[in-house]
């Protein structure tokens, strides 16, 4: 059974963004046929999505949660308790949030993009141990983002639990993206006549620097076509803008420690990051038509 119609309806844009999103994933009622049936399935989304925004541990925003206004705009009977959020964050795989974010880029049609990796704390570290035992090994994981450098919407991802080279997670995300006719910006890392051949493949152009080896001709006619420059190239500094922001605002050091679970984390987070981002945009759309 499918839940056709949501009541309550609030005025937050981010509950309308949740909603819409909701009913183009055409989300049940319940998971189980048998057993109670407490929470629906959009309220478990809602959920998550609303603890990782918080940034708060799990104890904290559930005892929060009774103080704020999404009991009463989600419908919930009761309060959940922590164990219960950590289970559904464990039961959702890194496809769900990946496909949901899918969804809701759906409409949207970017012609100039720009892609960049980062490095990801992948513990937590205390600063005040490093301090006394000097400079320790803190592991990181490996972060490639493809954006929109207009609406910086991040469109793909791809998140590597050991430092890998940037090419990689290039050829990954624009093997399977759906995005054709449209002009991605990189630095000189994503120089490589293979990556160019991938991206043409997908109809995608590709711009990257080339790498100055002391040749005046280098080998790969994609190459080659770089050589002459980009007009447009000033925007890939959009992309850097928004990892900084993503890192600031959304994920300063993963809190997992088991490998796939980082991967569902960067996934919700990235997820959350782009509702927010259309819920403001969408407020200031607003704002902009009214009359004065």
């Amino acid at each position: 059974m499918t839940q056709n119609q949501i009541q309550h309806t609030s005025k937050s844009k981010l509950h309308c963004e949740i909603l819409k999103l909701s009913h183009r994933f055409g989300l049940g009622l319940h998971q189980n046929n048998f057993g109670p049936k407490v929470f629906t399935d959009y309220q478990r989304f809602a959920l998550i999505v609303l603890f990782l925004r918080s940034k708060k541990a799990l104890r904290e925003f559930v005892e929060t949660l009774s103080e704020s206004r999404w009991t009463s705009w989600l419908g919930l009977r009761e309060i959940p308790s922590k164990s219960s959020l950590h289970a559904w964050m464990q039961q959702y795989t890194t496809a769900r949030p990946r496909l949901l974010n899918e969804m809701l880029l759906e409409d949207e049609t970017p012609s100039l993009m720009a892609i960049d990796a980062t490095g990801v704390d992948s513990w937590q570290r205390s600063r005040h141990y490093e301090r006394r035992i000097g400079e320790a090994y803190m592991p990181y994981a490996k972060l490639d983002l493809l954006v929109d450098t207009e609406k910086f919407l991040i469109f793909d991802h791809v998140l590597r639990i050991k430092p890998r080279h940037d090419v990689r997670g290039a050829k990954t995300m624009f093997q399977r993206s759906k995005l054709k006719n449209i002009l991605v910006l990189a630095d000189r890392g994503y120089d490589s006549e293979p990556l160019h051949s991938v991206a043409e493949q997908q109809k995608i152009t590709l711009y990257a620097p080339v790498r100055d080896f002391h040749v005046k001709k280098p080998r790969g006619k994609h190459r080659r076509r770089c050589l002459k420059g980009n007009t447009k190239y000033s925007r890939r500094n959009c992309v850097e803008s928004l990892i900084h922001s993503f890192k600031t605002t959304r994920v300063n050091h993963l809190r997992s420690k088991k490998a796939h679970m980082k991967k569902r984390e960067i996934a919700w987070q990235i997820l959350t990051y782009n509702l927010i981002k259309l819920s403001k945009a969408c407020k200031a759309l607003l704002r902009i038509s009214q009359p004065a």
